[in-house]
């Protein structure tokens, strides 16, 4: 079972005072529901592909409008082929969606009711209602955190949106082809987001994971930087380390300045070590990291002077040359 569904389940298991299930009812029915007349006669069919969810709506309908409604199960024929599960109210339909503001006489509410937007409680119920009709969040071990809610009219997403943020979990809007979707980036938003409409045990399980992943992530990217560091101190020894050597060919180590043999010697001895583990081995040691670097640095324009002048002469002896010939 998928993260999202586990915490459906969880949601259907709480126990609501009657005002609050009518909150929740109006999400689910105005987000999953379809109207249909049959000899004269308004149908509501209630549509979700999740048995506890099904179960749930028939309870809660049961329980507030004591209204026998009839549950349904469908397969799917195109693609994953779920069941689907239908409750179905053949009687009282325009009553509960009228009680529910859902409909006014005949006309479809898009909006939200302002009393369930001011209430803070009812807001908890509608939302939990919303979440469990079309909402949807990413496994926490995935490379990314994601919650949504899918809408079908503008207006009632905009609602959405605007009780989302006035709870302060940062939720932002996007159109898609087929309807509109609200959705939560931030994993701490979303954690209060579970916890706010009463996912508790889901919400301590994506913080359990959240904090192993960023734990490992933290680790990953100390073990990487670790790794560059010790990259980087392995080019600079090996360039040294060449450097000295060049220098000791052309005209010997003694020819520098004696703190500086002795660091080259220390260097050639010890190619592996860090600047402040080579500030160790020399004879006026120990001395600082940044006193070893700035005698490295020198033995390397020392190098580079030398280098400078051998190219010089070989180009004036080219130069003479060449003259010579011509």
């Amino acid at each position: 079972m998928s993260f999202a569904s586990e915490t459906k389940v969880e949601l259907t298991h709480l126990e609501v005072h009657p005002a609050h299930a009518k909150a929740e009812l109006a999400a689910i029915i105005r987000m999953n529901g379809a109207i249909s007349l049959y000899q004269g006669q308004m149908i509501l069919n209630i549509q979700t592909e999740n048995a506890a969810i099904a179960r749930r709506i028939y309870t809660l309908l049961r329980d507030v409008y004591r209204v026998d409604s009839k549950l349904l199960v469908r397969r799917k024929m195109k693609l994953k082929k779920n069941n689907v599960y239908i409750v179905r109210i053949t009687k009282r339909a325009q009553e509960i969606l009228n009680d529910l503001s859902i409909m006014d006489n005949m006309s479809i509410n898009p909006h939200i009711p302002k009393r369930l937007i001011d209430d803070k409680e009812l807001r908890r119920s509608y939302l939990r209602g919303a979440f469990l009709a079309t909402g949807s969040i990413n496994n926490p071990e995935s490379s990314r955190y994601h919650l949504e809610i899918y809408s079908n009219y503008e207006e009632h997403n905009e609602d959405l949106e605007k009780i989302l943020n006035n709870n302060h979990f940062a939720a932002k809007s996007i159109e898609r082809r087929s309807g509109y979707i609200v959705y939560i980036k931030e994993a701490e938003k979303i954690a209060d987001f579970l916890a706010f409409i009463g996912a508790t045990s889901a919400r301590l399980k994506f913080e359990n994971i959240r904090i192993v992943r960023d734990l490992r992530n933290s680790a990953n990217r100390l073990v990487n930087c670790e790794m560059a560091n010790l990259n980087k101190i392995a080019k600079a020894a090996a360039k040294q380390i060449q450097n000295i050597q060049y220098i000791d060919q052309e005209v010997g180590i003694d020819s520098m300045p004696e703190k500086l043999a002795d660091m080259a010697r220390a260097r050639v001895e010890r190619p592996d070590v860090s600047l402040s583990e080579l500030g160790q081995y020399v004879s006026d040691g120990p001395i600082s990291k940044s006193g070893v670097n700035h005698r490295l640095r020198k033995i390397n324009e020392f190098a580079e002077k030398l280098q400078s002048k051998a190219i010089e002469k070989k180009s004036s002896s080219d130069f003479n040359k060449n003259a010579k010939n011509g």
